[in-house]
């Protein structure tokens, strides 16, 4: 799933535990792959920007040098009207679009 090119409602949803625990057959190991799912996107989502922002940044740190940007804060607000990693994480994961599996004992 694209993170950006998605349908993910920006706003909370109300979900069933029922639908949630059907892949694991336990709740809590359902929250723990869509939060480990969420990191994943929040770091991948982090990444992306930083490279973005990258391009301007100055190498003289004064604040009289402070300036707006148009273009810098075009993409800052871009980022921060995406959807909230964990709402994205959970809907790839109602959608069976995220692998996981239990850890055997040896592997631990």
């Amino acid at each position: 799933m694209d993170i950006k090119k998605n349908n993910v409602p920006n706003n909370t949803v109300t979900r069933k535990l029922t639908d949630l625990d059907e892949q694991t057959g336990n709740i809590y190991e359902s929250v723990v792959v869509i939060s480990r799912r969420a990191n994943q996107i929040a770091t991948q989502l982090k990444q992306e920007l930083n490279r973005k922002l990258a391009d301007f940044s100055t190498t003289t740190d004064s604040l009289e040098e402070t300036f707006e940007n148009r273009e810098q804060i075009e993409i800052s607000r871009y980022y921060e009207r995406l959807p909230k990693p964990v709402l994205i994480a959970t809907e790839e994961f109602l959608e069976h679009e995220v692998y996981f599996r239990n850890a055997t004992p040896e592997e631990k």
